[in-house]
């Protein structure tokens, strides 16, 4: 594909069936990434997801494919956050010319902060959740990389709350950090900065959070609980 243009039919009928066959808790956001970075978004279905529109901008990790700093790599299934803080699952796939540049992505973002929460509902009644309950789990995840693995684990631990990282109160998210950090979570490269923009604070906060959570578990001994 040379361009987004010469296939935008084709595209919009795919954008079409993914918007029937998902409903309105699914953003699909068309790039069209020859153009300015400021105004790459050339269609859009559910724009209320994340409050954009056609004519809008590239996110911060469109930014950094267009520059080069970053390979245009598709990747499916990660966790990020709305604006209103609401959870969503997100998959994007770029289109490359016949120079092996990129011309443009789709990226799909579900919804899901109502399923995390009613899971949570679901998993609270039947035991799951509570670690003298009748059911037990080592919680062991199976993935080809640690990048999978990291959005695994952070998934694991949101559903200790129901709601988005976000929206947590200061002591729920420094427990949010402490839960990752006994996972092993920060061993992972740039997880600091992930968890950083999932909450919603600074790197200085984070480490601050991190801190704390540490010298709590140190005072008291770390209650681990699978979640």
């Amino acid at each position: 594909m040379n361009s987004i243009d010469e296939s935008k039919e084709l595209l919009k009928d795919f954008m079409d069936l993914l918007e029937a066959l998902f409903g309105e808790r699914c953003e699909i956001v068309l790039h069209d990434m020859t153009r300015d970075h400021d105004h790459t978004i050339v269609d859009i279905r559910n724009g209320h997801i994340t409050g954009r529109t056609v004519g809008g901008c590239m996110t911060n990790m469109g930014l950094k494919i267009m520059s080069g700093a970053l390979p245009a790599q598709n990747k499916f299934n990660y966790i990020t956050s709305a604006p209103n803080g609401h959870i969503l699952r997100s998959s994007s796939i770029y289109f490359l010319d016949d120079q092996e540049k990129v011309v443009g992505s789709l990226c799909v973002n579900l919804d899901i902060t109502d399923s995390v929460y009613f899971e949570k509902c679901l998993r609270d009644f039947n035991g799951v959740s509570n670690k003298n309950g009748p059911l037990s789990s080592t919680n062991e995840f199976f993935t080809q990389n640690v990048h999978t693995l990291f959005d695994q684990i952070i998934k694991q631990c949101m559903m200790k709350y129901g709601k988005s990282p976000k929206l947590l109160s200061k002591e729920e998210k420094i427990q949010f950090i402490s839960d990752l950090d006994e996972k092993g979570a920060f061993i992972i490269t740039k997880s600091s900065d992930r968890v950083s923009s999932l909450l919603g604070i600074s790197r200085y906060t984070f480490y601050n959070y991190l801190d704390i959570a540490r010298k709590n578990r140190n005072e008291h001994g770390a209650d681990i609980e699978d979640i």
